[in-house]
């Protein structure tokens, strides 16, 4: 591939302090999905009719779909469980990919580098969160298939071809992470969730800000050493891993539409057809457009395709801003998709 950085620059002292830092992080703050989750207490069983699992209007596409929100509650809460746990079932299926990806790269570091020791402390938490998520997953009882098909025979081989593409990794990382991280944020700070549910997030959330930083903090180091062809390609690679991945996580199989029977029209709708749809997808990123704009990857074509994708909006201000005005460029950029949008529910 073309859109790499350049070899492995010299590390500063911030990037070394950052580094042990983490590491140091992993070693006195980390949880066990065994011994810091209370499985068996009564509060944690998984109720198949606890309304708490209804899909949010704001920040869920399919919860926002006036078809869903019509249906009968039970319906809601079953659909709305199915949702949520696929998309932890995706989540674990991702963090398998990175681990491959990050455990190629890591044993191929020399002696003495000092991001050897945080890669194994990351790849040791996300084989915690695997466990974790299959275990609530099994716990719930319901037999969710997780990633669509293409995307579970592709896994592998991302995670392999990515060790030879660091920076690429990198950007991979966190198009899988962000959304999922995102989506979670918001669910912890605006609803009241199971129990169960709730500790694996506030969990994942935790060790999850470790690795982005980690992530963010590898493409701020070695991104200016690229020259302005390869930050050219990245500068478009990044915004179509953003996207891509984006689908692939919080894009459910067509199976949750025949279990469900959900007309074909609200499958595009939620996914990611309508503008309440998109305006959701482009929140997701408000964190990867700062990240793009400081590290030099925000150029007028980039910034178009941005758009073109969908995820344009305006740059946080901070890790973990609540999302402010990527509504805005969705509906300059989706006007179409709007028009269909209001044709179909006047039809």
């Amino acid at each position: 591939m073309t859109a790499t950085a350049s070899p492995t620059p010299s590390f500063d002292e911030d990037y070394r302090n950052m580094l042990r830092t983490l590491s140091e992080g992993s070693v006195h703050v980390h949880f066990d999905p065994y011994e810091d989750i209370d499985w068996d207490a009564p509060n944690m069983a998984i109720d198949p009719e606890d309304p708490r699992w209804i899909l949010p209007a704001d920040f869920d596409p399919l919860g926002a779909t006036a078809w869903y929100q019509s249906l009968p509650i039970d319906q809601q809460i079953e659909l709305g469980q199915w949702r949520i746990l696929n998309i932890i079932k995706v989540g674990a299926a991702f963090e398998s990919a990175l681990i491959r990806g990050l455990m190629h790269y890591a044993m191929e570091l020399p002696n003495g580098s000092p991001e050897f020791r945080y890669c194994l402390h990351e790849m040791t938490e996300e084989c915690n969160h695997i466990q974790m998520f299959q275990e609530l997953v099994n716990r719930s009882g319901v037999d969710v298939p997780g990633t669509r098909l293409h995307f579970r025979l592709m896994l592998p081989f991302l995670g392999l071809l990515g060790g030879f593409q660091p920076v690429v990794l990198m950007i991979g990382i966190l198009g899988g992470e962000e959304p999922i991280d995102h989506y979670q944020k918001i669910a912890i700070r605006s609803m009241e969730l199971p129990p169960a549910l709730h500790r694996v997030m506030e969990i994942h959330i935790a060790e999850e800000a470790r690795h982005i930083s980690f992530a963010v903090a590898f493409l701020k180091m070695r991104l200016p050493h690229a020259n302005r062809f390869q930050r050219f390609h990245l500068s478009l690679a990044f915004p179509i891993a953003m996207r891509w991945l984006a689908g692939e996580i919080m894009t459910p199989p067509r199976s949750l539409a025949k279990r469900f029977g959900i007309p074909k029209e609200v499958y595009r709708e939620a996914f990611w057809s309508s503008p309440k749809s998109r305006e959701i997808l482009a929140s997701y990123f408000g964190d990867m457009r700062a990240l793009a704009e400081e590290t030099g990857l925000m150029n007028p074509v980039s910034r178009r395709l941005w758009k073109r994708l969908g995820i344009a909006g305006e740059a946080s201000r901070y890790r973990g801003e609540p999302e402010r005005t990527a509504e805005v460029y969705v509906e300059e950029t989706t006007s179409a998709h709007t028009d269909a949008a209001a044709a179909s529910r006047a039809a």
